[in-house]
């Protein structure tokens, strides 16, 4: 679509301006001037009747009727100005251009109807009588406060437009002169605004081309000389932000390239708009830009990841395979733009160590429990056979630690089959209420030892729970071990609601409690919270893990809240349908 200049525009605006002014100025200076010279002439008229009026009345008032018409038309003839005398009925006494005999009643014309009322009588119209239009006024002639008659004089209009029609053609002919220099203003004008703009037109595409060192100067002192500074001010800063913006972009750009992991930036739409050096050697595929993610990435868990980043539009990490070598890939999304970046860290040592070490665990686990179980053995034997006080404390002490030891390996292999998800779950609908009132009766004679309170409190009409009654009376029992283990007064408080979808648990005591700076640990195997008092306590730092990985086996989620003297809550969320 061809595009209209300003130059042209604002021409246009003058010349509709112009000619709308001119045509204004011609019709109301005519009418002016055309209303103006017919109340001239209607005055005329008017003194002419006045003066006639003296010589007309006293012909009427003494009755001398026949002599009304000869000096009417006397009297017409030299003014050249048509007069007519009519009685009050409307009957033609005398005129200058007509035989009266042969006229007909003007009784109701308007001129003369106004008359008759005392009024001066005024109209323009069109005559029956000699077949033009004619300017009449009408006075009445008064005898004694009588009207005796009335006494018209009228003009042809044709005469009248001949003068207007000339004087219309001379204000025609100073509009048009008037209209002309106009124009030629307009033209001046419309060059004078149109030629800065244009060359700030031109000065913007080549800003727009990079060409920042262009600048406009005005000699004019106005609008457009602070329009022209404005822009030579513009481009300045916007070169001095383009430079800085230049070099923060080649120094992320060197950042990115340097960075050891690799980086990946997806769009709305899933295609790849930024890939690093380090991505491209773990594909090993150098053109990927605008290419969709799954082209490149074929791996299901990956794939399920950015997913679930689009559907739920927040932070997601998970591991991925690539290339045989295993990546923790942290995938933020980006709410503004609907983008999701993606960071790969090659984790692939980190999981043979883990490998290791998990095997090792295993491995050892199972060496060390055929002999804890001949040393049970053997110490149980001893200790029904000894008489003897010391030495049945000594074998005491070694059948509580062989006890100990022997606790520690099956937790370790529970835990690793855990880890491992290497046990099936035998899933049943679980009464919960039922399933801790069971567990509670093992630990009546711990809280009456301590001197402690148990309160279970289950909601009302709580559904059952889909779940592995023997992995969630694993859970219980370690929590609420734990929990009578750390408290030395007050009670433990176990509570079960739903929560919408959720089925929420919390495992409170008023025991010790824990610092802030260990609860991020407390779910680490062997981890424990106050070295000297667990030892005592038998514990093996494996508890908590274990009830952790038996949460996640059931989808849920573990939170822990505590406090240093004043207690500690464990919160559990199970989804209402739990597998």
């Amino acid at each position: 679509m061809k595009k209209t200049s300003f130059f042209l525009k604002i021409f246009a605006a003058y010349i509709f301006i112009i000619l709308i002014l001119s045509i204004l100025i011609f019709v109301f200076s005519f009418k002016i001037i055309r209303n103006h010279y017919l109340n001239t002439l209607t005055n005329n008229l008017r003194n002419i009747g006045e003066t006639l009026k003296l010589k007309i009345t006293p012909l009427i008032a003494n009755k001398e009727i026949d002599s009304i018409d000869p000096i009417v038309k006397e009297i017409g003839k030299e003014i050249k100005t048509r007069i007519t005398v009519i009685s009050p009925e409307g009957v033609v006494l005398g005129d200058s251009e007509k035989n009266p005999k042969e006229m007909e009643n003007h009784k109701y014309r308007p001129e003369i109807q106004e008359s008759l009322n005392g009024k001066i009588g005024k109209s323009l119209r069109f005559s029956k009588t000699v077949k033009q239009e004619m300017l009449y006024v009408a006075l009445p002639l008064k005898y004694n406060n009588k009207i005796l008659g009335i006494l018209r004089t009228s003009l042809f209009l044709k005469d009248i437009n001949a003068l207007l029609n000339e004087l219309k053609i001379k204000i025609l002919q100073i509009s048009l002169i008037i209209g002309l220099f106009s124009l030629l203003g307009a033209i001046f004008f419309s060059q004078s605004l149109s030629k800065p703009i244009k060359e700030l037109v031109k000065a913007s595409r080549q800003v727009a081309e990079g060409n920042f060192n262009i600048r406009i100067f005005s000699k004019n002192k106005d609008e457009i000389k602070e329009l022209a500074d404005s822009f030579n001010y513009m481009t300045s800063k916007i070169k001095d932000l383009f430079s800085e913006l230049s070099y923060e972009k080649e120094e992320l750009n060197s950042i990115i390239s340097s960075i050891e992991e690799g980086l990946l930036v997806l769009d709305k739409d899933g295609r790849i708009i930024l890939a690093n050096n380090s991505f491209k050697k773990i594909t090993r595929i150098d053109s990927i830009i605008t290419k969709f993610y799954w082209e490149i990435l074929r791996d299901e868990a990956f794939i399920e990841l950015i997913k679930n980043v689009k559907e739920k539009k927040r932070n997601f990490v998970s591991e991925t395979e690539l290339d045989n070598k295993i990546f923790l890939c942290s995938a933020t999304f980006l709410k503004s733009k609907k983008e999701i970046v993606l960071v790969f860290h090659d984790i692939t040592e980190i999981k043979k160590l883990e490998r290791m070490k998990k095997d090792f665990v295993i491995n050892v686990s199972h060496e060390l429990k055929t002999p804890l179980t001949a040393i049970k053995g053997f110490v149980e034997t001893l200790l029904d056979e000894e008489k003897d006080l010391n030495r049945k404390h000594y074998l005491q002490i070694i059948q509580r630690h062989t006890n100990r030891l022997i606790n520690i390996v099956q937790d370790l292999l529970l835990l690793s089959q855990l880890e491992e998800r290497r046990i099936s779950l035998e899933i049943e609908e679980v009464n919960l209420k039922k399933l801790l009132k069971d567990i509670s009766r093992m630990f009546i004679d711990k809280i009456k030892e301590k001197k402690l309170e148990l309160k279970i409190e289950v909601e009302k009409d709580l559904p059952l729970l889909r779940a592995d009654p023997f992995k969630l009376e694993q859970m219980f029992i370690n929590l609420i071990d734990n929990a009578i283990k750390y408290t030395d007064k007050g009670k433990i408080k176990i509570s079960i609601v739903r929560a919408g979808d959720l089925i929420k648990i919390k495992v409170a005591d008023t025991g010790i409690g824990i610092p802030a700076k260990h609860l991020s640990r407390i779910f680490e195997r062997f981890y424990v919270v106050d070295k000297s008092r667990s030892k005592k306590l038998g514990g093996t730092g494996l508890g908590l893990s274990i009830v952790k990985h038996i949460v996640l086996l059931h989808n849920g989620k573990i939170d822990v809240k505590s406090s240093p003297r004043k207690g500690t809550e464990f919160i559990i969320t199970f989804p209402a349908s739990s597998s």
